[in-house]
């Protein structure tokens, strides 16, 4: 998954070491600078990790779009120094914070990297494990750290301690929210945050009252990529949140990490009704739907014999403003495909 001057000392930004492991408001003024902010300095929780703020960041780089968009929800457009995204997330100017794209830099549409965030002179990289962080590529908020830039994780992508790579540590939903709150406090827009938090769990309670419900639940898979193995959602993934309160049965809800890969024999044996393809990346959504149309091993899988196959894009199913919307829309698709 996937420069303009100002300066900022970075020790007067950062008490503390930052090793850490849709809807549209109105707008609403952050703390302008926030030196001298009474609520200052701030201190949250990210990936199980204590940051404390001096003030807020002035100069965030943002990477890939769902962390982008959470920066964009709140309104902070003027405190990013730019974000880093390929061009194959799907159609931007339908979001309501679309403004955001034409206010903020697009720094790189290729991979992130320490020498991006330099020459950003960046205080802050907002990006994640498998979302732009990555030891092989010597880009982690240690490598950061040793050059003075700050780093938050995404929650979904908080390393869980049940293996290397194994990400996930709470509820899909809960990652949005405890994000949407911790930069909330950290950029002195706690009302903002509030405000789309609220917003989003109606969004969610209005999607699950006319959700498929008990015996009627279709068991659901998520397809990321992957032909010889797919790429699919677990536990801690936004996916399952969404397909859970959609009115589906997640097949791999049994899958204690985010993203990870499984085998097509397990697909098989869950025999899923439905399958969310996710679209993105270089293999357009046509091209794999027809290629689990026509993979042999699935012939039987009810989802194939049935043709019940939706698409929701990147931004929808990775950590982001627009799972609520994504719940709101697979609800009424499950609902049709299942003719109830």
């Amino acid at each position: 998954m996937r420069t303009r001057t100002l300066t900022l000392p970075i020790a007067a930004l950062l008490l503390t070491s930052l090793t850490a492991c849709g809807a549209q408001v109105t707008d609403a003024k952050p703390s302008a600078k926030g030196s001298s902010d009474a609520r200052y300095p701030v201190t949250i929780t990210n990936c199980g990790e204590k940051q404390t703020y001096a003030k807020a960041p002035q100069r965030v780089v943002t990477n890939d779009v769902g962390i982008t968009e959470i920066m964009f929800a709140l309104g902070l457009e003027k405190h990013m120094a730019g974000f880093v995204m390929p061009e194959d997330k799907g159609d931007l100017s339908a979001v309501p914070w679309k403004d955001g794209y034409t206010k903020t830099t697009w720094l790189s549409k290729k991979q992130i990297n320490k020498e991006m965030a330099l020459d950003a002179r960046a205080d802050l990289v907002f990006a994640g494990w498998n979302y732009g962080f990555n030891e092989g590529e010597g880009f982690t908020p240690a490598d950061l750290k040793k050059v003075g830039i700050g780093s938050y994780l995404l929650s979904e992508s908080c390393r869980n301690g049940r293996g290397a790579q194994s990400r996930g540590v709470m509820p899909p939903l809960d990652a949005l929210y405890t994000d949407l709150r911790n930069l909330g406090r950290v950029f002195a827009v706690e009302d903002r945050a509030e405000t789309l938090i609220s917003t989003f769990r109606k969004q969610v309670s209005d999607a699950q009252a006319t959700a498929l419900k008990g015996a009627d639940r279709p068991r659901v898979f998520l397809y990321d990529a992957g032909q010889d193995k797919p790429f699919t959602s677990g536990l801690y993934a936004a996916p399952h949140d969404i397909i859970t309160r959609a009115g589906g049965d997640h097949v791999m809800k049994d899958l204690k990490d985010s993203w990870a890969t499984v085998g097509w024999e397990t697909v098989v044996e869950r025999d899923p009704e439905v399958i969310v393809i996710n679209n993105y990346g270089d293999t357009t959504a046509a091209q794999k739907r027809a290629f689990l149309m026509s993979y042999a091993p699935l012939k039987n899988v009810s989802a194939i014999k049935n043709n019940r196959i939706v698409v929701l894009d990147y931004a929808e199913l990775v950590e982001s403003p627009r799972n609520p919307g994504a719940i709101a829309s697979l609800t009424a698709d499950l609902r049709k495909l299942m003719g109830k």
